[in-house]
């Protein structure tokens, strides 16, 4: 049974595409679809300066190893300064060698000055974060670099826009994006992972870790509160919510409340 539209998808269906994506997926079907892909990039990169974005997520974490094999290789990562530390440390274990951070620099200060993105609870919360970090990284990398095109994971999938027929858009601001991956499904990715064996991140076995993907802490969708987000943070590093408290009213009732 095909996992469908990512935001209607459990963490347990997730976790059992997973344990049995071979039944899904055969190799020799992947490969088709790989090869395609790499000549795909190959051809629309030809004659232009290109990288690609890693977030350290699965799709990018793909679609890294695709535009390797088609000769592109340099590569970015847009991060700010309220990364989970186990995920900042993964990312300089295991970012590609052509992969420069790009820091949008969003610290405790400024979230408590933006409460309403803390641990947001709608789509539109939840896209500010995508806007202010990744989007704004890729754009000052791309004019930093002169880049014709940056590579994008989005697929259409996960409900992501990614233009239309050729799958390569130019927004407002002159950045133009490819998304080779547009039409591949949540199957094919987590075959490619598992057949090839690549790593993931330790965001994947967090609490609702591929529903929420990559993400900074109060970025954390799915909570049902700001209560219910520090818990799960707390849970996954008490350090981050201690820390928060210096700054924010809520941690510190949070911690108060669990008698830390």
């Amino acid at each position: 049974m095909s996992l469908g539209r990512k935001q209607r998808i459990t963490n347990e269906a997730w976790l059992e595409a997973v344990a049995t994506i071979e039944s899904a997926v055969s190799e020799e079907a992947l490969g088709e679809l790989v090869s395609a892909t790499i000549e795909d990039i190959k051809a629309k990169t030809a004659g232009k300066k290109a990288a690609y974005a890693w977030s350290a997520g699965k799709d990018s974490i793909v679609l890294g190893a695709l535009c390797e094999a088609a000769g592109v290789t340099d590569s970015m990562i847009g991060v700010c300064d309220l990364e989970y530390p186990a995920f900042a440390a993964w990312i300089e274990d295991n970012r590609p060698a052509g992969c420069e951070i790009v820091n949008t620099h969003q610290d405790l200060d400024w979230l408590a000055a933006h409460p309403e993105m803390l641990f947001p609870q709608d789509a539109a919360a939840a896209g500010r974060w995508f806007s202010i970090v990744q989007h704004r990284a890729q754009r000052i990398y791309s004019k930093a670099h002169g880049l014709d095109l940056i590579i994008l994971g989005r697929r259409r999938a996960d409900g992501n826009y990614v233009g239309r027929g050729t799958n390569i858009y130019t927004d407002r601001k002159g950045v133009t994006r490819f998304s080779p991956l547009a039409d591949w499904s949540h199957e094919h990715v987590l075959a490619y992972i598992h057949y090839h064996q690549l790593p993931l991140p330790p965001i994947y076995g967090w609490k609702n870790g591929y529903l929420c993907g990559t993400h900074p802490w109060p970025a954390r969708q799915w909570t049902g509160s700001v209560e219910n987000g520090w818990r799960e943070v707390y849970d996954i590093d008490p350090s981050i919510v201690v820390g928060a408290a210096e700054k924010i009213g809520s941690a510190r009732s949070f911690l108060k409340g669990v008698g830390a």
